[in-house]
């Protein structure tokens, strides 16, 4: 298996290293460095699990080979909250404080993807929501929960707070 050394930026840091050619982002993200928030369930595009922020945009990192993300921002759950006060995001804080998770095996896809959402539409309707979310899977069906916690991390970021405060 033919291997190659790279530089990759995750989360506002810069690893190099020696990966092989045919390993996705989400194998080298969880096996090389140790961020296991990316899960990988059906490895194949279809749930969403996977999803990391690339150059600001969703991407499923299960379907994208590690060398062709050189150059490119990787963030990933881990990389959500804020590296100078180490607190976490507002759709993080929601989902753990209104039960946005049940099992948790999709909920850091949904949160980067919800984070995305909200960055290019800060104030959406409930469809809105579950269309931006469509292309992620929850096995528990905890889509109403879900809806609810984005609509509610939407108007504390909005406000800067809960009740506005």
């Amino acid at each position: 298996m033919a291997r190659r050394d790279i530089a990759l930026n995750i989360n506002k840091t810069r690893y190099e290293l020696k990966v092989s050619t045919t390993s996705s982002l989400a194998e080298i993200l969880r096996e090389q460095i140790g961020l296991t928030g990316t899960k990988v369930m059906c490895n194949e595009g279809e749930c969403g699990a996977c999803t990391v922020i690339l150059d600001g945009k969703p991407a499923l990192s299960c379907m994208m080979l590690a060398v062709d993300c050189e150059g490119q921002d990787i963030l990933t759950i881990e990389g959500l909250s804020d590296p100078l006060n180490g607190k976490i995001h507002p759709l993080q804080e929601v989902f753990i404080q209104r039960s946005g998770m049940q099992c948790g095996v999709c909920t850091p896809g949904m949160i980067l993807t919800a984070a995305c959402l909200l960055e290019e539409n800060p104030d959406p309707t409930e469809d809105e929501v579950r269309e931006g979310l469509s292309g992620n899977l929850c096995r528990c069906g905890n889509y109403q929960r879900i809806t609810e916690c984005v609509l509610e991390g939407a108007k504390i970021m909005r406000t800067g707070g809960r009740d506005g405060k």
